[in-house]
């Protein structure tokens, strides 16, 4: 383990582009072998979409969420071939949380590539396109976006808890729009829609739970070699069995980011590796902690300066 306690984080939606991992993909062989073994699994070219496809066709929630569980792991192989010490702790933001567990070796990669792939598809379809809505509340306290949720009719509540000041809600779309209006009225800086185009992490997502935990059934989990935080209890977990059913209770519960990474902290952390493309979690990071210390792996030189660091 590195002198340097760490901890690494990998991003969820929304932090894919065309054209990304360009110069990693050209210097190092771990990342060409992992984009190939998730092309083998899915039975298209994910570089070649990556590369050079439409950025509508990478935002579909089906092919997003392997494309950037491949990246992450694509990224996290490149560090172990360059040296690079294991973390003290992994935490992922949503669908991040599989790459963790991949790179925390839980999850064969394999399997997982398949498996979010289908996470995808029962997000998308547990409720029909346009029905469901999401925001982005920022500058008001997580107790007033909750009390406000609460009373407004029909379905919405916060459901990534990102950064003190920086919430999501989610839920039918006329609640979201209700919703926006009464954090707005109530001191909102910033609300506003994302977008996506389902209210993912909400209870009108137990359907694409139960399908996921059918699909989860046959699928090995092992216990983490590195411990990873989960999203739905910011706390680690060692039993398998209990893995797989956060696993499938973190796709209709909020996603407690705050809380993951102040468990971070907790354990004497202040350096934290985002590992994947952009740097989404960085930023939130900062906004929990300003002591935090960001690193990216994102670019060949930017790994190596991380190396560096940690070293």
């Amino acid at each position: 383990m590195s002198e340097k306690p760490t901890a690494f984080v990998f991003p969820g939606q929304g932090s894919q582009k065309v054209g990304m991992l360009a110069a990693a993909h050209a210097e190092y062989s771990s990342v060409r072998d992992t984009f190939a073994e998730a092309s083998a699994v899915l039975g298209y070219d994910m570089w070649e979409l990556i590369q050079h496809g439409e950025q509508d066709a990478l935002n579909l929630t089906e092919t997003t969420q392997p494309v950037l569980l491949s990246s992450s792991v694509a990224l996290w192989r490149a560090w172990q071939e360059q040296g690079g010490a294991a973390p003290a702790l992994m935490a992922g933001h949503s669908l991040g949380e599989f790459s963790a567990l991949v790179c925390a070796g839980a999850l064969a990669f394999a399997d997982a590539v398949s498996l979010v792939r289908q996470r995808g598809q029962f997000m998308q379809t547990a409720v029909p396109v346009g029905e469901g809505a999401m925001a982005a509340i920022i500058g008001l306290d997580d107790d007033r976006i909750n009390e406000i949720c609460a009373a407004t009719e029909g379905v919405v509540a916060a459901v990534n808890f990102n950064s003190p000041g920086q919430v999501v809600i989610a839920g039918y779309t006329a609640s979201v729009e209700s919703a926006i209006a009464a954090l707005k009225e109530a001191g909102a800086k910033r609300a506003m829609p994302l977008p996506v185009s389902a209210p993912f992490h909400t209870q009108l997502m137990r359907p694409a739970g139960d399908r996921l935990a059918e699909a989860m059934a046959t699928i090995e989990i092992s216990v983490p070699a590195i411990p990873v935080v989960h999203n739905v209890n910011a706390t680690t977990e060692t039993d398998p069995d209990k893995i797989r059913d956060l696993l499938v209770k973190q796709i209709y519960s909020p996603v407690q980011w705050t809380g993951c990474v102040r468990a971070i902290i907790d354990n004497g952390i202040k350096d934290i590796v985002e590992c994947g493309p952009g740097k989404v979690l960085s930023g939130l990071n900062r906004r929990i902690d300003k002591a935090l210390v960001s690193y990216s792996l994102e670019e060949p030189e930017v790994l190596a300066a991380a190396l560096k660091e940690l070293a």
